[in-house]
């Protein structure tokens, strides 16, 4: 496997971000043309990002091992659990103590089982992000009020960070395999609940190009790239600098469904993307 750069992974865990921030707009046209749930949802897009990979691993063998069963599981409970995050306490909830206690998790995880230290440029980018992070969710997550929603998103960002380190961990995996064992995995876990919620799709131009999109881009691309960075960076840099999907699905948010931003909101957004910014330009000092 060709060594990563530290400047390198920070540019695919960047354009990782960037894919996955366009993700969750894929999967809401999804619900409306596809007639799918969010479960449904999931299914699919773990089985084709599976499937975009294996063309591309297909000279490499597949990593079937322990740590790949826990990365496939991890997925699962973690995409689950923020859907269920979502119904119980609606998406900025869901999103604001997901987003922001993953890197928290994953930071005490790394310190502790991987002995990973904290420098100083990824303390202050952490500070920094999880503020801006609360600047442009928190007004719209304090409305909404918390409940058992907080614990389902406790719980996502415990399963995200799970996956980070144990990816992490397992560096010298082919990033690739790895990707796509744990999509089936994920796969197999969520098939039950996706069969009882309906796994069908209505078939049209629309839902079948958003399939093959969310399959491709935010799946088969991001997760790609995001396994890759993390044979070169930390785990903790990694998920600070993901923090940066917040940002493009704010703005697509915008842009797309008519949403509205505060001020507020977009002084969060500039601060999350300094954050995200000066991580990924000094991934070296991190």
């Amino acid at each position: 496997m060709t060594h990563v750069s530290a400047r390198r992974g920070a540019l695919y865990v960047s354009v990782a971000a960037t894919a996955w921030g366009t993700g969750g707009a894929a999967g809401s046209l999804l619900f409306d043309t596809g007639g799918l749930g969010p479960v449904g949802v999931s299914l699919w897009r773990y089985l084709l990002g599976a499937a975009f990979l294996l063309v591309l691993t297909r000279s490499a063998p597949l990593t079937w091992n322990g740590r790949t069963l826990l990365v496939g599981a991890g997925m699962a409970v973690y995409q689950t659990a923020y859907f269920a995050a979502i119904a119980h306490s609606g998406v900025a909830v869901a999103t604001v103590v997901t987003m922001g206690a993953t890197p928290i998790f994953t930071a005490l995880g790394s310190r502790f089982l991987l002995r990973e230290r904290l420098g100083r440029v990824a303390l202050g980018a952490l500070a920094a992000a999880l503020a801006g992070l609360l600047l442009l969710t928190g007004e719209a997550a304090l409305e909404t009020g918390a409940s058992l929603g907080v614990g389902f998103a406790l719980v996502s960002a415990a399963g995200y960070a799970g996956v980070t380190l144990l990816s992490r961990h397992g560096r010298d995996d082919d990033s690739r395999a790895v990707a796509v064992g744990g999509f089936v995995v994920g796969a197999v876990c969520l098939a039950p609940f996706a069969l009882a919620e309906g796994v069908v799709p209505e078939v049209s131009w629309t839902s079948v190009a958003l399939l093959v999109y969310l399959g491709a881009v935010p799946t088969a691309l991001a997760y790609g790239l995001f396994f890759r960075a993390l044979t070169a960076l930390s785990a903790t840099t990694v998920s600070i600098i993901s923090l940066g999907e917040a940002v493009g699905a704010a703005l697509l948010g915008v842009l797309l469904f008519g949403e509205h931003l505060t001020p507020v909101a977009w002084c969060g957004c500039v601060l999350l993307l300094a954050a995200v910014t000066v991580l990924a330009a000094r991934a070296d000092a991190a």
